[in-house]
């Protein structure tokens, strides 16, 4: 069976006393055992999130990383780097690093290289523009991200790759795809992975939808048979609304 997971993107979002009040009363919910919950703060409080949730089924994420493992590259950090403070799973591809940072294919490509081979889990995201899924290209768009992005890498790194499917014009719109367009492209891309590596790896890997989730629609988006869990921004902000979808599997 497929892990369930649900990750929530803080994003640039608070500081280091709003993140322990927002850890404080992550803490005292119940987390389900069948499903596995992260949440990726800011790189500066990435440390103090991972001593905070040591003793506690919550792992931590980074939103992003460099490529290379050490250089003059001013504000940047490295898998090492991220390792060394405990942290083991890096999101990478983010929709807003695409657009507002530059990272194509290629470049994610590097970053993927480098987070696998320091042994990390990677939550690959991919997802079209609101232009690109009214041109119908969205299934072009998707398969283009992950063959340039991620197919590079052998049968045995699936084991740590997450896939992340975020179509773009439901990301901080109030816009959601409907259930029927998620399991669409979810399965989809679940085809896109068996037809380049094998229909086994496509049906282990888990992949997470990520378009304005919330606790009211988790339940429905969450139901569909291809979609293993969500990519949380906004909702995740907020320990009452985030606790309320990671209940939505159950």
């Amino acid at each position: 069976m497929r892990k369930r997971i649900v990750a929530g993107n803080w994003k640039m979002n608070n500081d280091l006393a709003e993140t322990e009040v927002l850890l404080q009363e992550l803490k005292k919910q119940v987390i389900p055992e069948k499903v596995s919950v992260l949440v990726a703060p800011s790189f500066t409080n990435l440390q103090h999130a991972f001593e905070s949730l040591r003793d506690h089924p919550i792992a931590v994420a980074a939103q992003t990383m460099h490529q290379s493992d050490h250089g003059a590259f001013t504000g940047e950090v490295s898998a090492a780097m991220l390792k060394s403070v405990g942290v083991k799973t890096v999101i990478l591809g983010h929709s807003e690093r695409r657009a507002y940072f530059g990272e194509d294919n290629a470049l994610l490509a590097e970053k993927v290289t480098s987070a696998l081979r320091h042994e990390m889990t990677v939550i690959f995201c991919i997802g079209e523009t609101l232009q690109e899924r009214k041109q119908g290209h969205h299934v072009e768009v998707v398969t283009a991200q992950l063959e340039e992005g991620l197919f590079h890498i052998s049968e045995n790194h699936w084991q740590h790759i997450v896939l992340a499917y975020e179509p773009v014009w439901a990301i901080g719109t109030g816009e959601t795809a409907s259930p029927e367009q998620a399991q669409e492209m979810h399965k989809e891309i679940r085809n896109i992975v068996a037809s380049s590596y094998s229909e086994s790896i496509a049906d282990k890997v888990s992949i997470l939808y990520g378009g304005s989730v919330k606790p009211e629609n988790a339940k429905e988006i969450f139901g569909q048979p291809d979609v293993d869990g969500g990519l949380i921004g906004g909702a995740s902000l907020n320990a009452r609304s985030f606790m309320e979808i990671v209940s939505a599997f159950l």
